[in-house]
């Protein structure tokens, strides 16, 4: 009976994990890691454009995008579908060369706008890369220094700014802009300067348009007929986007205006001088635009011998700077005019533009100071 008892015990404690031994450790069998959702910005192939990113994604590197055949050059060689495009006048940035690109989604066009920038469709891209030279009167890659390549996107939310730095041959996004110190020869005189990259809310500052509801949107500036209206060998910029299917509802070419460029010495001064403001000014001096309440209008369509132009009328909000200046034009009297006074400026509260140049256009100052002495003191009665 003992025995009998003894051996049952001993199969209890077994069976409980009783014993000399201790029961075995369950270790759970591992788990697979959760899938990583990979960003559209890695996602591009050498060769192609990557659309995904460009639509849905700030990405940090201008290379992510794929815009170029050679990332590393973003003045020539665009990825196909984009192609390079000129204007007739220049926006003026410290001297700086503009190379610019457009991208179209396939099978869209752009529609022709007689004076206001073009409608581009969802998915267009606007590229624009700046480079300083060291020396103005020179040109070509080994005389100039990348600085900065500004994209502008029409997502399906409407568009956007983004601006890249260029720093050891990468373009890095740059939200917040910065100063870029560089010397320029420039008229046998030596300038040191801080070129100022623009910010996305100081991109958004130009860009901006307010419409009658009071809600705004982000739209294109340079894209408008008589600035794209530039002659080529064959025909004009304009009319080979027409036969190359990116351009819908161009009227007959000799019926579209051309801006004329600032040193074109066999153009109408006039012309000149409007389609030079147009590029410059007007997308903050017109009816939408950051600078509406100025009330000054310097588009190239607008009359220029009326007040909205500037002809005899004194600026709001502004003290006339250390000079004590009155009238934005004086018709006859350049050096007293506000409008080329301020071009002149380079104090942040003073100068115009806001944004975009830490120099004087002086050349551009001079033709426009030229052109006011010009004007007949009987356009406005001033004082």
């Amino acid at each position: 009976m003992t025995f009998l008892f003894c051996i049952l015990l001993a199969a209890l404690l077994l069976g409980c994990g009783g014993g000399s031994g201790n029961a075995p450790d369950v270790t759970p069998a591992p788990q697979p890691d959760p899938p990583v959702s990979a960003s559209p910005c890695d996602q591009g192939s050498a060769g192609t454009v990557n659309w995904p990113a460009l639509m849905n994604s700030d990405c940090p590197h201008l290379e992510d995008y794929g815009l170029f055949v050679d990332s590393a050059i973003p003045t020539q060689a665009p990825t196909p579908p984009g192609q390079a495009y000129r204007l007739t006048t220049q926006l003026f940035s410290d001297y700086a060369s503009k190379y610019r690109f457009l991208f179209l989604p396939q099978g869209q066009q752009i529609q022709y706008q007689p004076q206001s920038a073009f409608d581009l469709p969802v998915g267009s891209v606007l590229v624009k890369t700046f480079a300083l030279p060291f020396d103005s009167s020179l040109t070509g890659a080994e005389n100039q220094v990348l600085i900065e390549t500004r994209l502008l996107i029409h997502r399906a939310t409407g568009w956007t700014t983004l601006p890249y730095q260029w720093q050891q041959g990468q373009a890095r996004l740059i939200s917040s802009g910065a100063a870029v110190a560089h010397t320029m020869t420039h008229n046998e005189q030596t300038l040191n300067f801080l070129y100022q990259i623009p910010s996305r809310v100081e991109c958004k500052l130009c860009h901006q348009l307010i419409d009658d509801d009071g809600s705004s949107r982000i739209s294109p500036i340079g894209l408008k007929a008589h600035l794209l209206n530039v002659p080529e060998q064959q025909s004009s910029q304009l009319l080979r986007w027409q036969q190359s299917g990116l351009l819908a509802g161009l009227p007959a070419a000799n019926t579209i205006a051309r801006a004329p460029a600032l040193l074109d010495s066999n153009a109408d001064l006039t012309q000149r001088v409007k389609g030079y403001l147009d590029i410059n000014c007007a997308h903050c001096h017109q009816k939408q635009g950051h600078a509406s309440i100025s009330g000054l209008r310097l588009g190239f369509y607008e009359d220029h011998t009326q007040s909205s132009y500037g002809i005899c009328k004194q600026p709001p909000g502004w003290d006339g700077g250390p000079r004590g200046l009155d009238y934005d034009l004086l018709p006859g009297n350049g050096l007293d005019s506000i409008l080329p006074y301020r071009m002149e400026l380079t104090e942040p509260k003073d100068k115009m533009p806001m944004v975009g140049r830490s120099l004087a256009h002086t050349e551009a100052i001079a033709l426009i100071r030229q052109w006011i002495d010009s004007l007949p003191a009987s356009l406005g009665s001033c004082g």
